[in-house]
Formats: C-alpha cells, structure tokens, sequence
C-alpha cells in the first residue's frame, strides 16, 4: 500500500512544529517504494498536491482542544475533523473538504487517512523548540506511525 507520512506545522512557532519534528525523526526509516515521508507547512487546498497518487496517509500535526491534556495524542480520522463540506472562500477549505473536492476532480486520493494530533501548548510563541511536554511526545507519536506502517503492510499481506 503506497504510503505517505506527512508532517504538517510551522518550525518557527514552537509547538506548532511537532509534525515536523516527528518526520525528521522518521526519515530513512522505511521502504522509499512504499512509504514517503514528507513534510509541510500548507493546509487546505494545497495539500492535494501531495497526496493525490497515495493509497494511504499519515498526516501529524498538533491540535488545541478544549479540555485537552498537553502531551496526548489523538488518533483520528477525516469525519472527526471535518467542521462541514461548505466553505466561504479557498482560504476557508479544510482537509475533509479538499480530499472531496480532489475526489470530484477525479484525482486519485487516498482511501484511508489516518490523523495523529497532539495535543499542543504554545503555538504563539516564536521558537523553533518544542515545549518540554510536547517533546517528551514525540518519540511515542514516531512508534506510533510505526506501528501505523506495520498494520498497514500486515492488512495488504492478509489481503492477498
């Protein structure tokens, strides 16, 4: 299953780097032919770009929910994100809503992606280093696209 790991953020915002920072920590770690690993500092539209042509993506990225524990990790998928399929302009368009629109435009987009979020603390703050409880995540957010990678390879295995 031809994979992309993308990690989406901003470098220069502190904890808004952490996907970033896990796909560094990821790079070389896979088969090239089956597994890209990326990143990214775009969001809505301009992400069709790079994930048109793959079966499977893995986007990390940092989130702030209300009530959320700095540190967790969310695994989640296009519908827990999705805020609607409408957009006032470009500017407005989510990833559930570019996926749709790749899809009507006849672009072929993945038929799974997977969304690791962490929960983030400060995304204000001009620094290129994480906070301390966010850092302390990233090694397990790197197992877990691991393991994210396993259970895909497995599934295509069971599959043939």
């Amino acid at each position: 299953m031809k994979t992309l790991v993308l990690g989406l953020g901003n470098p220069i915002l502190s904890d808004d780097g952490v996907g970033l920072r896990v796909v560094h920590e990821l790079e070389g770690l896979f088969d090239e032919k089956e597994v890209t690993v990326m990143e990214s500092t775009l969001a809505g539209l301009s992400l069709l770009d790079f994930v048109a042509g793959y079966q499977r993506v893995i986007i990390v990225d940092s989130i702030q929910r209300r009530g959320g524990k700095v540190g967790e990790v969310y695994r989640l998928g296009i519908d827990d994100i999705s805020t609607g399929r409408h957009a006032a302009s470009v500017h407005d368009v989510d990833l559930a809503t570019a996926l749709e629109l790749g899809r009507r435009l006849g672009l072929d987009m993945p038929q799974e992606v997977v969304i690791l979020a962490v929960q983030v603390q400060d995304v204000t703050t001009f620094s290129e280093s994480l906070t301390p409880e966010v850092e302390r995540v990233v090694p397990q957010v790197v197992e877990m696209v691991k393991m994210e990678i396993e259970a895909g390879s497995r599934s295509r295995q069971d599959a043939s």
